[in-house]
């Protein structure tokens, strides 16, 4: 059976007909074919608020609407608040960032209530919905995949200025700045160093003269070769890589790897240069004091290849700063990140950043952001 309904007027004129014409409840129940609890309700229900009884039908008291509307306003602060928490990196951005970001929550949030915390209109959204990219959005496009695909290919450390090289060079004309925009909106972004060079401590004696006095080019192959080591940590135990650099072209030409921190390191480093870049005429050796480089089986070698040796001073890796920035470059962009399980899997993966990556592919400010393979083949062609 369809439960009966009845509108405000008829109980209002049910109760007048009880309170003001004297009907007794049971009399008027029976007339109006309402049982005698449901008037007796309505009769309470007008005496306690004559004048906003019986709100039915749409109509609500004032207290009512009131927390229905504190109700509406807290649910909007809330969605406000995890809309402006959820999109806080595109409040500085265009207009075309935060519409993308509408139109990705349209499911979560409310369309009008997204457009006002962003600071954006509605018809402006529903107009970009339906709206045809521009020329330059297709441009974007098209220069973010060559730009994603250079920063992948360099193991996501490329910055701004390196993916511009690379997306000239497959002949698209754009700005610097533009790339930058383009990586910044799709959060392409290279790993920072983790520290500095440390500080300049001053004058320190050295065991053989600081020849190099940090002039850092050469105007010819094989004039200014400059050596270190450094460490990386494997499940097995510290693995020792010394590597020497040409600074002519900021290319490795020598490297060894070994378990051991000893002369030997070093020595195979050089006499790796050596074969490969042919016996040397005048050329200068700089590295540090250390022990490895001042020990004598190190030293004879040079000696035997007419070899000027030059040193740091003692306690100043400002000295061979061009040192420290190829191993800071090392460890940023490929070994700091990776954890090795045995020494021969950390030996192929530097052998994999020196000679397939570093020497061959990686861009390099000193040489006009050209490779060090490619300065070379270039200044040989010249």
């Amino acid at each position: 059976m369809q439960r009966r309904k009845f509108g405000r007027e008829f109980k209002i004129e049910a109760v007048r007909l009880i309170r003001e014409r004297g009907v007794s409840v049971a009399q008027a129940a029976r007339d109006l074919d309402v049982h005698e609890t449901m008037l007796h309700r309505w009769v309470r229900q007008a005496a306690a608020d004559p004048q906003h009884a019986f709100p039915g039908q749409g109509q609500m008291k004032p207290e009512q609407i009131e927390i229905d509307r504190l109700r509406k306003e807290v649910a909007r602060l809330k969605a406000e608040r995890d809309i402006l928490k959820k999109g806080r990196r595109i409040l500085c951005e265009g207009r075309d960032m935060k519409f993308a970001f509408i139109a990705k929550h349209r499911a979560v949030w409310p369309v009008a209530w997204m457009c006002a915390a962003l600071g954006v209109s509605r018809s402006g959204f529903h107009a970009w919905l339906t709206r045809q990219p521009s020329r330059r959005t297709r441009d974007d496009e098209a220069i973010l995949s060559k730009a994603h695909a250079s920063f992948v290919a360099s193991d996501r450390t490329y910055g701004a200025r390196r993916v511009w090289r690379d997306v000239l060079a497959q002949g698209v004309s754009c700005g610097l700045h533009r790339i930058e925009r383009i990586m910044r909106e799709n959060a392409l972004r290279a790993r920072p160093r983790r520290r500095g060079l440390p500080k300049d401590e001053g004058e320190r004696a050295a065991a053989s003269p600081n020849l190099l006095e940090r002039r850092f080019a050469a105007d010819a192959p094989n004039r200014k070769w400059i050596a270190d080591f450094t460490y990386i940590w494997t499940a097995e135990g510290w693995l020792y890589v010394a590597a020497v650099i040409d600074l002519f072209s900021r290319r490795v030409v020598g490297w060894s790897m070994q378990a051991s921190m000893t002369a030997q390191l070093v020595t195979d480093a050089l006499v790796m240069a050596i074969w490969r870049r042919g016996k040397p005429d005048a050329l200068l050796h700089h590295s540090d004091q250390g022990s490895q480089y001042t020990s004598e089986a190190f030293q004879r070698q040079m000696t035997e290849h007419g070899v000027t040796c030059s040193m740091s001073r003692s306690g100043n890796v400002w000295d061979n700063a061009a040192m420290a920035s190829f191993f800071s470059s090392l460890k940023t962009e490929r070994t700091a990140r990776r954890t090795y399980r045995t020494r021969d899997e950390a030996r192929a993966d530097v052998f994999d950043y020196i000679e397939r990556f570093y020497n061959l592919a990686r861009r390099h400010s000193t040489l006009g952001y050209l490779s060090p393979v490619e300065f070379e083949n270039r200044t040989q062609l010249a």
